[in-house]
């Protein structure tokens, strides 16, 4: 009787954490990609782009090993995504 109860227990623990992780994505889902920041993008993409060019800008003076780290994860995401559209395509043909 002793296991019942522990098992009983953590079946009560798991789906209290199942609830709370639930709320936190719905908290979550509250700051991200809403429309409100996808309409602030829309309206504001030449201020934010102004703003990544001095970011650049900057780190081109001040870190330029960054810069090329950064350039160098670009193109590897880049050249994997690729790769995977050809899978795709070969996938689909066959």
């Amino acid at each position: 009787m002793d296991s019942y109860s522990e098992i009983t227990l953590l079946k009560a623990e798991i789906e209290r954490q199942k609830q709370i992780i639930n709320d936190l994505e719905s908290k979550l889902k509250k700051y991200t990609n809403n429309q409100g920041h996808k309409k602030y993008l829309e309206e504001h993409k030449d201020q934010i782009k102004e703003i990544q060019k001095k970011y650049f800008q900057k780190l081109k003076e001040e870190n330029p090993e960054k810069l090329k780290e950064y350039y160098q994860r670009a193109n590897q995401k880049r050249k994997e995504k690729k790769i995977q559209q050809t899978n795709i395509s070969e996938n689909n043909n066959n």
